[in-house]
Order: C-alpha cells, then sequence, then structure tokens
C-alpha cells in the first residue's frame, strides 16, 4: 500500500472514532464485590455497545429501595442507565429497545432472580425461560419480552 493511501486510510478512521465513541450508552452497575455473574452480565453489556461503570457495595437494599426495585423482581445487581433502572440479569437487546422507545411511562426493566442461560448466568446449554418486565413508579409490571420459551409455553401464555 502506498504511504498516501495509509494516510488516507488513518485519516478515516481517525474521523470516525469520534462518532463511534458517542454511540457507546454509559452507565453504573451496583453489585456485589464478591458476585462474578455481574460482572460476566457487565461484559455482556460491554460486548453489546454499552460502557457500564461497575459499583461495589456490599449492601445493595438502600440502592434497590432509592430506585424503586420491588423484592418480587429483585436481583443481584440494579444498573441505572441514561435515568433508567435495569435490575437484574436483563439482556442488551432489550435494555437497547427499551432505551430506543424511552416509555415515558416506564422506570426501567427487571429478570427477577437469577435465570440460567440469561446474560451473565450463562453454564453450558443449560437454559431456562425467564420474562423480562418493564416496571412503573408505583411498582406495576408488565411483560417486555421473553426468553428461552418452549413452543408449549408459548401457546399457553398466549391461549
Amino acid at each position: 500500500m502506498k504511504k498516501s493511501q495509509c494516510l488516507l486510510t488513518a485519516a478515516l478512521l481517525l474521523t470516525a472514532l469520534p462518532s463511534i465513541a458517542a454511540d457507546t450508552i454509559k452507565g453504573k452497575n451496583y453489585q456485589s464485590p464478591s458476585c462474578g455473574c455481574c460482572k460476566d452480565w457487565v461484559k455482556h453489556m460491554n460486548s453489546h455497545g454499552f460502557e457500564i461503570e461497575m459499583n461495589m457495595a456490599n449492601n445493595l437494599h438502600p440502592i434497590k429501595q432509592a430506585n424503586g426495585i420491588q423484592p418480587e423482581y429483585a436481583s443481584c445487581h440494579t444498573a441505572i442507565i441514561q435515568g433508567y433502572v435495569f435490575e437484574g440479569h436483563v439482556p442488551a437487546q432489550d435494555v437497547q429497545r427499551f432505551l430506543k422507545e424511552k416509555p415515558a411511562n416506564l422506570k426501567g426493566l427487571a429478570v427477577a432472580g437469577m435465570p440460567m442461560g440469561s446474560p451473565g448466568m450463562e453454564y453450558n446449554d443449560q437454559k431456562m425461560p425467564y420474562d423480562v418486565v418493564a416496571f412503573d413508579e408505583e411498582g406495576n409490571t408488565v411483560i417486555w419480552a421473553s426468553h428461552h420459551q418452549t413452543q408449549t409455553q408459548t401457546q399457553t401464555q398466549t391461549q
């Protein structure tokens, strides 16, 4: 490759970097310092265009209470991204869709517990069905997405 072509390629890459960085979605994840699945969830998010900062806390209950997380959909970590709350092992694509739609009446998304096969909870090929719920200020929920549903479960839910 000629020197002028190398310089042109380098110049194009450098001008593209600010737009790539501008597309990064930043957030904070509050988690226990000893939780490996929380760290794996952050890796999952970061590999999908997020830049999630890990904030360690030994007691997450005050953070969950301050952000309206009800016990029935609590999990092991709580993330704040663009002012919305994401509780537990919510897949990146669900967070991306939520942030794109920016539903005014909803506070965030949650995956209750730690379902096997959810982001950060991968283990071999084991996958259990789980729902991602959207919640509002009063704690009301609606199913935002369902993952790893079998054909029978899907038919039963729609009847």
